[in-house]
């Protein structure tokens, strides 16, 4: 698109300042992001693309987005925060008063760019343990909103009974004729799949509740101040919908406390980080634990393991459909990342009492 084209986008939206340009902006994979540079000469909004084939509700996405930054917002005022629009996302409407615009082809919405903050991919305890108590802290502030106020802005997405239902239906179907390649790996999934459903089994038992998760814990969705390093707020909001807290550890200690790559080809590259799980696990404990059930606690080292279980079957089921969903690299890309994964839960599982036996400090 031109640049005319973006601006014409962004006068749909009540900005308080003259749009003159729009460029791409971040490195994210989902939405089409770009920065909006006002007459001022001063990157002030960050104009998006909502993605609507995953986020396929745009009204729901965007009204869950309203809530959750409406009430952090209320509950820093409370705490008497100061830069309270640097600590939480705000979103502008339309001129007509709408949380998004479409243009008969796209949806797209506008927030404002927090000045003087950055994002950051490296990971170590220290920044760990910052991104444990910046996502407690989190949930925490949403802990107290009615159950149904959010919707599901990807039904199921971290439904481990329905990915093992895609996984079965691949089994029966086996599109690429890849599985008698893979039956190794199938019977490792199968003989752990009953115990990774525990969080749906506790649920329907009335023992384990729904609560608001962030669903992309990654390091590199929180912002920190350019000059001090604190953390300002969480952002990527797309996925903050109803699940079980296991979710949010769980994909952090998944994605940030592995010593290799998601897609490592040398599985002996890849085990977990007992110092960035700790350093995490105190974090968000600090600022969790006033809201969590002592079962809930206990369990927040298998999320860890279930997550971890949860992308080694979903990347499985991908490579015997015959690469549908994930973008490859390769033809043994999907493989190469369920090894990786598995590699990754097994040492997990070697872990698991030393976890578990950390978790009895707060319980």
């Amino acid at each position: 698109m031109t640049n005319d084209a973006y601006l014409q986008i962004l006068s749909h939206f009540d900005l308080d300042e003259n749009a003159v340009e729009a460029t791409p902006f971040g490195n994210g994979h989902i939405n089409d992001t770009l920065k909006v540079t006002t007459s001022s000469g001063k990157g002030k909004y960050i104009l998006q693309r909502i993605n609507h084939h995953i986020f396929t509700n745009v009204d729901m996405l965007q009204n869950n987005i309203h809530i959750v930054t409406s009430h952090i917002r209320k509950k820093l005022e409370e705490r008497n925060e100061t830069e309270i629009d640097r600590k939480t996302l705000t979103f502008l409407p339309t001129k007509d008063g709408k949380l998004y615009y479409h243009d008969g082809e796209s949806y797209w919405r506008v927030c404002l760019m927090i000045p003087d903050s950055k994002s950051l991919e490296e990971v170590n305890p220290e920044l760990s343990y910052e991104a444990g108590k910046a996502f407690g802290d989190f949930q925490s502030m949403l802990a107290d909103l009615p159950e149904g106020a959010l919707g599901e802005t990807i039904p199921d997405f971290h439904n481990m009974e329905f990915r093992l239902q895609q996984f079965y239906d691949a089994l029966a179907t086996n599109a690429a004729g890849r599985l008698e390649k893979v039956k190794d790996l199938v019977e490792e999934i199968e003989k752990r799949a009953k115990a990774m459903c525990i969080q749906e089994e506790l649920y329907r038992e009335g023992k384990l509740k729904k609560r608001i998760n962030h669903c992309d814990t990654k390091v590199n969705n929180i912002l920190f101040d350019n000059n001090s390093g604190k953390v300002l707020c969480v952002i990527d909001l797309d996925t903050v919908m109803p699940g079980y807290v296991l979710s949010d550890i769980g994909d952090f200690i998944r994605t940030g406390a592995n010593t290799g790559a998601e897609d490592d080809p040398n599985p002996d590259h890849v085990n977990v980080n007992m110092d960035i799980f700790k350093a995490y696990t105190r974090g968000y404990m600090e600022t969790a634990k006033s809201f969590l059930s002592p079962l809930e606690i206990s369990l927040l080292p298998y999320g860890g393991r279930l997550l971890t279980y949860m992308q080694t079957v979903r990347f499985l089921t991908d490579y015997i459909n015959g690469d549908t969903y994930y973008k490859i690299h390769h033809p043994e890309h999907n493989l190469q990342r369920t090894q990786a994964q598995f590699k990754l839960l097994q040492s997990l599982e070697d872990h698991a009492k030393e976890m578990d036996d950390f978790m009895k400090t707060w319980l």
